[in-house]
């Protein structure tokens, strides 16, 4: 394995293990997730400082907020990073108060609240926002969700206009329905590829000869919510058959790892994990920042909503076993 990866490898195991310490009781699916905003930031865990910042969302939010719950540690997480923590969420929680005024309260809507707490222009981004959001509902009324508003306000950023927007969402959409047919997980791929470079053809051509190539490399990369994840990683200028090849060492690697063997989390989850680490390993390259910032930050909200499917899904097992 690359030398730049493998510290990327046990960066990440080493942040997870720190989440985990820090909060016993949460669930496994959240720590790795944890693990990457850190390593994206090329920083370790503090756990006072996490723990302040628990804290803090604890004194200033209620016991029902969109920012506590299931998604609470990944929250703090993202303010420990800050530089003023209390500041940034003061911020946050005024935001999500304008988004909850033209979306309905989710916990996906605190994600948004903190990709525009440092915006200029946050009303304009919301309004924005929640237009191309209305489109989307038009188009696929059934599969638009509340998980959707944090890409329409992410698309809001974009320089297209809110038609040209949405054409491109569908034309990803029939491209990519063909070969992966789950129409939730397959709508949000078509919203990460939108706010990508490149024509509706180019980047469902390179997401699918990416999932190909891991396939017959031994890696069977899951078609439903992890897909985004890998969306994400394929909008990236790098060669498809590299980024399969540092997948390949990254599984290879997580698979001896506590956590990952026989009672721990699925391979399907340890190879998102894979396309995860591999994003922070491209976006710290100088030569790709434009891109891979926009890549890096798709992958994030993917993962966050994978966390969150994830757990829901853990959850109504776990009731289905009891009845």
């Amino acid at each position: 394995m690359d030398p730049k990866l493998q510290a990327l490898c046990e960066q990440f195991i080493l942040n997870r293990d720190l989440v985990k310490q820090t909060r016993k009781l949460c669930s496994s699916y959240l720590p790795p997730v944890c693990a990457h905003l850190y390593c994206a930031e090329g920083k370790t865990v503090d756990e006072e400082r996490l723990k302040a910042c628990l804290e803090l969302i604890k004194q200033k939010t209620g016991v029902f907020s969109n920012f506590r719950g299931d998604m609470e540690m990944a929250f703090a997480c993202m303010l420990s990073l800050q530089e003023n923590p209390e500041a940034a969420l003061e911020k946050a929680l005024s935001v999500h108060d304008l988004l909850k005024k033209e979306f309905m309260g989710s916990p996906y809507l605190p994600i948004a609240s903190f990709l525009l707490k440092d915006e200029a222009d946050v009303s304009g981004l919301i309004a924005r926002g929640r237009e191309i959001y209305l489109l989307m509902r038009k188009e696929h009324p059934f599969l638009t969700s509340t998980e959707d508003s944090v890409f329409a306000v992410m698309m809001a950023f974009s320089g297209k206009d809110n038609g040209a927007l949405v054409e491109e969402m569908e034309a990803c959409y029939t491209l990519l329905k063909k070969e992966f047919r789950y129409g939730d997980s397959v709508q949000t791929v078509s919203h990460v590829l939108t706010i990508s470079e490149g024509t509706p053809a180019e980047k469902t051509g390179k997401l699918m000869e990416l999932f190909e190539t891991l396939k017959k490399s031994g890696m069977k990369y899951s078609k439903y919510y992890e897909l985004p994840t890998l969306a994400a990683l394929s909008t990236m200028p790098v060669d498809v058959r590299q980024m399969a090849m540092d997948m390949l060492d990254v599984d290879t690697w997580l698979s001896r790892q506590k956590g990952y063997g026989f009672w721990g989390l699925a391979k399907s989850t340890r190879l998102m994990h894979a396309a995860m680490i591999v994003s922070t390993a491209y976006a710290g390259n100088p030569s790709l920042d434009a891109a891979a910032c926009t890549g890096t930050l798709a992958m994030m909200i993917s993962q966050m909503m994978a966390t969150l499917a994830a757990i829901a899904g853990t959850r109504a097992a776990a009731a289905a076993a009891n009845n």
